[in-house]
């Protein structure tokens, strides 16, 4: 009797942790939990990205071109994606699919390859030469993604550049940058409009060539671009999401500051680059000086009631980009540091600057902040630790460049050139706008305001070169690199297009993903010094370790069986 009701016992149990499996299996599946125990948070998304993912309208499907037998560096690039996309997944649920193809497989319904697609989409391939089990392979590589959202579809790079071996720093970068250029890419389709930037043409702000990179690159590809002439248009339409100025050489009008501020105060964005001094490259090419001079474009009360100075002066910095000098003067050309090119770097923690490499310009000014009730200003690039500044007007000539610049009078550090103001901003025209002024505003339904109607936030940048590209061999160049070093082995591209993105995409980013762009993962390399050290202890560690602890297991289990059965 007592063995039959320990049977039905022994049923009972076993029914009962079935049931409590599948029930614990049924709540997983409909509730998930995960803990990211990194530093960095390295498997958590940022808010805006759930934000985006949680608010899809259609499904989004996403093919990587990852799939092979890569060398260990592509292989973890592909791991990582595959990681990143699950985590898509765990918030966007079966609004989000994602797979892993080949490039040599045939696309769908076609006699072309995936390879055939990407190339004819402007996608780089890397060509390796890979040792695999048959011998050595060469492959073209893809480190590729297409987005697909309804009927449109957007490429991304999960890897820029075109090297056969992916250093662990450029690994780290590129997994850094991933959950941000997929989520990148699924904005800009969702997003049914484009926001409306007004580039500012009326005070003689360029519209050549050399606005080029600027506009057809970045502003074309991700925002809705119309010119305005402020000193033609009576308002600015708050169909406008953001004011761009670019370098006016023009002074503004008292009407124009007043639908500037006016624009501000509605809730208007405005990016300013602003040269207030008139030094080109053109006259010191063909003098071999220039005078640095004030242009009087007038708007420094509406800077000062900002928050904001720009100074007449011009930065100088020992930490600087270079300029073909003749020293001997026998026509044969050196390349020399010229300080009036000074590279600024980014010390604070704002999304803008997270991750921002080193920022070229051209006879930049330095700004001052100033006291404004309610307005909290981030300085987002300054100079290096040795820097100067020189009154002006100044004669800059190229002969001052043959002698080496004297140390001991670069002593000053973070001079600001480029500000982030932030709050309620209160209008210049409070107290001085005309009642015409305010008749003629609102008789084109604008409303007169003393004051912000909610929080705002401007850039000022006090150098109107950083976001214009030159011109090499009658070609436009990418924005941030110097044509006088182009083609050289002092070429190098500044980081001014992604100081640029990361402004527009503060301002006036629905999402602000700018978060996302600013995770920074560390890159944790093992000692050198260390391994060499202690080599042969974890060794025998390693090697070791588990057979003793296997061994020591088999002693315990032996000696807990004896002393149970004995008894």
């Amino acid at each position: 009797m007592t063995s039959v009701i320990k049977k039905i016992n022994n049923k009972a149990g076993i029914t009962l942790v079935i049931i409590l499996l599948v029930g614990i299996n049924w709540l997983a599946s409909l509730y998930h939990t995960r803990i990211d125990l990194t530093n960095e948070k390295r498997f958590t998304l940022s808010a805006p990205t759930k934000k985006l993912l949680k608010n899809l309208d259609k499904e989004v499907e996403i093919d990587i071109f990852l799939k092979g037998e890569f060398p260990s560096a592509f292989k973890k690039l592909a791991n990582s994606t595959d990681e990143t996309l699950q985590e898509f997944k765990e918030i966007a649920g079966n609004k989000l699919r994602y797979r892993f193809i080949s490039p040599d497989e045939q696309v769908e319904g076609t006699s072309e390859t995936y390879a055939d697609t990407l190339t004819a989409l402007g996608l780089s391939a890397i060509n390796l030469k890979s040792q695999l089990k048959g011998g050595e392979q060469q492959q073209f590589v893809f480190p590729s993604a297409l987005v697909h959202y309804g009927d449109d579809m957007l490429p991304v790079d999960l890897f820029v550049g075109n090297k056969t071996v992916i250093t662990p720093s450029e690994l780290n970068s590129a997994e850094a940058m991933m959950e941000y250029k997929f989520a990148s890419a699924i904005e800009k389709l969702s997003i049914p409009v484009k926001p409306m930037i007004a580039y500012s043409d009326g005070n003689g702000e360029p519209t050549d060539v050399n606005v080029y990179d600027l506009v057809q690159n970045v502003l074309l590809k991700d925002y809705d671009l119309k010119r305005l002439n402020i000193n033609e248009q009576p308002i600015i339409p708050d169909t406008f999401k953001l004011l761009l100025v670019v370098k006016p050489t023009k002074p503004f009008s008292d009407a124009e500051k007043f639908r500037v501020d006016q624009f501000v105060m509605q809730g208007g964005k405005v990016l300013w680059f602003i040269d207030q001094l008139n030094a080109e490259m053109d006259s010191l090419r063909l003098k071999n000086e220039v005078i640095a001079y004030d242009r009087g474009l007038d708007l420094n009360d509406l800077f000062f009631k900002y928050g904001v100075r720009i100074n007449p002066d011009l930065v100088m910095d020992l930490q600087c980009d270079y300029l073909p000098f003749d020293v001997n003067g026998n026509g044969q050309f050196e390349f020399l540091h010229w300080n009036y090119f000074p590279l600024f770097e980014s010390k604070s923690d704002n999304l803008i600057d997270k991750n921002l490499g080193l920022v070229a310009g051209r006879f930049v000014n330095s700004i001052d902040t100033v006291e404004a009730e309610g307005i909290k200003k981030t300085i987002l690039l300054s100079s290096s630790d040795n820097s100067r500044t020189i009154a002006t007007p100044a004669l800059i000539s190229g002969q001052e460049n043959i002698n080496a610049p004297e140390d001991e009078k670069f002593k000053r550090s973070n001079i600001p050139v480029a500000v982030l103001l932030e709050g309620k901003f209160e209008s210049m025209y409070k107290y001085r706008a005309s009642q015409a002024m305010k008749d003629t505003f609102e008789k084109y339904g604008g409303v007169f305001q003393q004051q912000c109607v909610d929080d705002n936030k401007m850039i000022v940048v006090a150098d109107g070169d950083i976001v214009l590209n030159s011109v090499a061999k009658d070609q436009p160049l990418p924005m941030g690199i110097n044509p006088y070093t182009y083609g050289t082995q002092y070429q190098y591209q500044f980081a001014n297009k992604d100081f640029l993105q990361n402004c527009l995409d503060y301002l006036i980013n629905p999402y602000g993903l700018t978060e996302a762009k600013a995770k920074d993962y560390t890159l944790r390399l093992l000692d050198v010094k260390k391994i060499e050290e202690q080599r042969s202890l974890w060794q025998v560690i390693n090697i070791a370790g588990p057979i003793v602890l296997i061994f020591l297991f088999a002693l315990f289990y032996q000696w807990r069986r004896k002393r149970k059965y004995t008894k």
